[in-house]
């Protein structure tokens, strides 16, 4: 069998979006009349909508008079396309207007702006910048990015060190990303001695707060007995939560361990199943071999009936059509 044992290709891109929402009722492009055959629901409507009228003007006034945290509101509005039109322009303008005030989520969303070329010329110094006053601010997410700029390169040098450093103080926070993305550290030795049992040990963390890739991670070290004592059925636990969550190369190793029975009984229907779920993914992150996986999957449906794999077929396909329009999860 050929498991992947280990395999880090870098750190987890964190993916933040920090942002007050308000539940309002959706009028826009919608006729509202008070003598329509359900003039009470218009009624309602047309007061909602007024109301949220009234708020984003309240606190546009708020943030024209100085109040950092109502311009990062109002940035956060203009963002999402929360009561205004969505203007990503106007939402760097606002978080600038509480950055430059010390606020620091308005911090560290402009960072991001920069970051992603929202609203602002694409700069990944500028961004460093901004995350970083965020960071120093202890915003464990903040910290968390600013120490994949460092192992990434991207707006610094890259310094692993640093990476660690401020993965680190991210993790200590209990920022689930950062604890795996150090986990990748102490397993690959990169800023730091190399430790599996480390790598475990942060692994397990962020795993328990449902982070797919290190539930993923910790089922590859008990698989290969790394840092921690061989064990099947452990990884055949960790490998399913993440299965679960959609993460492609869990879904393969979960596959291998039921065409082999080790650590679950051997089951060539669920080989199947999980075999042709990750064939049909395109999410995996390891780039395991698709042609092996391929040649598994054509191992399990040979103890198949034609009946037994027309169903598993069928199981896999509302599956995957049920997943499918969901991003991975990492």
């Amino acid at each position: 069998m050929s498991k992947m044992f280990w395999c880090v290709a870098g750190a987890v891109l964190l993916v933040v979006t920090c942002a007050a929402t308000a539940q309002t009722a959706k009028t826009a492009g919608q006729e509202i009349s008070l003598f329509a055959p359900h003039a009470p629901y218009s009624i309602v409507a047309a007061r909602s909508a007024n109301a949220t009228v009234q708020r984003i003007a309240a606190l546009k006034a708020k943030a024209e008079s100085g109040d950092a945290k109502a311009q990062f509101l109002l940035g956060s509005k203009y963002e999402l396309g929360e009561g205004v039109p969505q203007d990503y322009a106007q939402a760097a303008y606002w978080y600038r207007k509480a950055a430059q005030q010390g606020e620091a989520m308005g911090q560290l969303e402009l960072g991001l702006l920069y970051r992603d070329g929202k609203g602002v010329p694409r700069s990944y110094a500028q961004a460093v910048i901004w995350i970083r006053k965020a960071a120093q601010q202890s915003v464990a997410v903040a910290q968390g990015l600013l120490g994949l700029s460092y192992c990434e390169g991207q707006g610094v040098p890259q310094d692993y060190a640093k990476g660690v450093f401020w993965f680190r103080k991210a993790a200590d926070q209990g920022e689930a990303a950062a604890q795996d993305s150090l986990g990748e550290m102490y397993a690959d030795g990169r800023g730091v001695t190399p430790s599996f049992t480390a790598a475990s040990l942060w692994f397990r963390k962020a795993a328990n707060q449902g982070n797919a890739d290190a539930q993923m991670q910790l089922g590859t070290l008990y698989d290969g007995g790394l840092g921690v004592p061989q064990d099947y059925a452990q990884a055949a636990i960790w490998f399913r939560k993440a299965a679960d969550q959609g993460n492609a190369d869990a879904q393969y190793n979960l596959g291998l361990l039921y065409l082999d029975g080790e650590g679950v009984p051997k089951d060539y229907s669920e080989a199947y199943f999980w075999l042709d779920i990750t064939l049909a993914s395109n999410h995996s992150r390891w780039l395991f071999d698709s042609e092996f996986a391929a040649k598994e999957r054509k191992a399990a449906a040979s103890h198949l009936t034609p009946a037994e794999l027309s169903r598993v077929q069928e199981r896999a396909r509302r599956w995957f059509n049920d997943h499918v329009a969901k991003p991975p999860a990492q």
